[in-house]
């Protein structure tokens, strides 16, 4: 197994509330609805219609046109949006998805996004963009799985990150924002200004631009 650290200048290359039904439904027929807000630890919502139903033995609560919800450090604006669970806790938005994780001051677009609030993670699906705006990272792909105590992102199929000068493709990643890296497996290949970078995995380390390659290493440095 090749394995190569590559660092910057020196290159070297080798081989919380209810669902509230009797209410929702009541106020079903009126728009715009919005929930009162009570505190940044509860759930609150606004929509243009609001309604409430049973679903395979479950209640739903169901905003749509100009949904909003905001629970804990989330925010979610959607065409629709779903609300399940004890204590509301899955979210379900779907259509032009825009979401914002305001304790870490990251923003999320994608067709539909999953969030689940006890387990504090969001799925992102289709067209999926994470935007780290505090390290100015932008994170593409198909599927987008972030996970908000590990502060760990894993990212799937037609994966894409930018970041100043460098840029990388792969099928898979591991963008772990803690430690500020990056791990890249399924024909990665990294841009760092001019220079490009090939190999079976690559990690990168976003703080430094260092890149380590294992397996069928390959490159191009120009000086």
């Amino acid at each position: 197994m090749n394995h190569r650290n590559i660092p910057r200048g020196k290159p070297a290359l080798a081989a919380p509330v209810s669902i509230l039904s009797a209410a929702l439904a009541a106020l079903a027929v009126f728009a715009p609805v919005r929930a009162p807000d009570l505190g940044a630890s509860t759930f609150s919502f606004m929509a243009d219609r609001v309604s409430d139903t049973r679903a395979l033995g479950r209640d739903v609560m169901i905003l749509a046109g100009n949904a909003e919800v905001q629970a804990d450090n989330m925010i979610l604006r959607a065409n629709r949006i779903e609300v399940s669970g004890d204590d509301n806790q899955f979210i379900d938005a779907i259509g032009g998805v825009w979401g914002m994780e305001t304790e870490r001051n990251i923003i999320f677009r994608a067709d539909r996004i999953r969030y689940d609030r006890n387990r504090k993670i969001a799925r992102l699906e289709g067209n999926a963009t994470l935007e780290d705006r505090d390290n100015e990272v932008v994170v593409m792909g198909n599927i987008i799985e972030f996970d908000e105590e590990t502060e760990i992102t894993v990212v799937q199929i037609s994966v894409r990150l930018f970041q100043n000068d460098l840029v990388a493709r792969a099928q898979n990643a591991v963008y772990r924002r803690g430690d500020q890296t990056l791990d890249l497996s399924g024909f990665p290949v990294v841009f760092r200004g001019d220079d490009e970078f090939r190999a079976d995995r690559i990690r990168v380390d976003l703080e430094t631009n260092d890149v380590t390659m294992e397996g069928a290493v390959t490159g191009t440095i120009r000086n």
